[in-house]
């Protein structure tokens, strides 16, 4: 199978997890594209769900296919949340946000009784930090705020480039007006720690640090899909 071959074939597996009726967040992504696609399918065959999706590109793609949408006010608790992810680890912590939508993605994942993540096997990590760590950040005092972001990782011991995620026509705008610093640390020891840091600067709007949210993670590879657990 090819690396959308791959996608695909987590996206099918996550929808099995998917009831009629469901309240359902749906990520952004790549693999959650795949996911959107398959859905679609289910519900032009009469297949009942409240969609809410995590950002202007799936809601989108939503519209476009015919899955049914309300915003997480109209739905404040949802039964499932099932998004993609950059990097998981053996613990289900999550590196998220390489689409931009990370603020959002955080928040309906909040709002959901079960998240699954749904990733082919290049995904998978036994340290978190390899792929940049997305930290989205208000565009008033952004050097103020880059600065404490570095200091912070001196503390942790974090070394690599933090640089402004850029886009084809200046900085890149999140879906709520937030520029992202991508954080190269290549290998992050203490998630946690740097999660609780980041928290703490009053510049910082949300990271994509995922710990402790998602409850299963379904992984795709060539001989299969499979499911992860935090036990396994």
């Amino acid at each position: 199978m090819d690396a959308r071959q791959l996608k695909i074939a987590a996206a099918q597996a996550a929808l099995d997890h998917v009831e009629d009726g469901m309240r359902l967040g749906i990520g952004t992504g790549s693999t959650a594209d795949e996911f959107v696609r398959l859905l679609a399918e289910k519900v032009a065959d009469g297949f009942a769900i409240q969609g809410v999706p995590t950002s202007e590109r799936t809601a989108r793609l939503c519209v476009e296919l015919g899955v049914p949408l309300f915003s997480l006010d109209d739905l404040p608790e949802l039964d499932l949340t099932i998004d993609g992810a950059d990097e998981v680890d053996g613990a289900l912590g999550l590196i998220k946000g390489g689409g931009g939508a990370l603020l959002r993605e955080k928040i309906v994942a909040a709002a959901s009784a079960r998240m699954i993540v749904i990733a082919d096997e290049s995904k998978l990590v036994d340290t978190l930090g390899r792929f940049p760590l997305p930290i989205e950040v208000a565009p008033f005092g952004l050097t103020a705020t880059r600065l404490a972001v570095e200091r912070l990782a001196a503390r942790l011991g974090l070394t690599g480039d933090i640089v402004q995620r850029p886009d084809k026509d200046g900085p890149y705008l999140t879906d709520g007006g937030h520029f992202i610093l991508d954080a190269s640390f290549g290998r992050i020891p203490d998630a946690e720690a740097l999660a609780i840091g980041l928290a703490a600067i009053p510049g910082v709007v949300e990271h994509g640090l995922f710990l402790n949210m998602a409850d299963a993670a379904i992984i795709a590879s060539q001989s299969g899909a499979r499911t992860l657990t935090a036990k396994t």
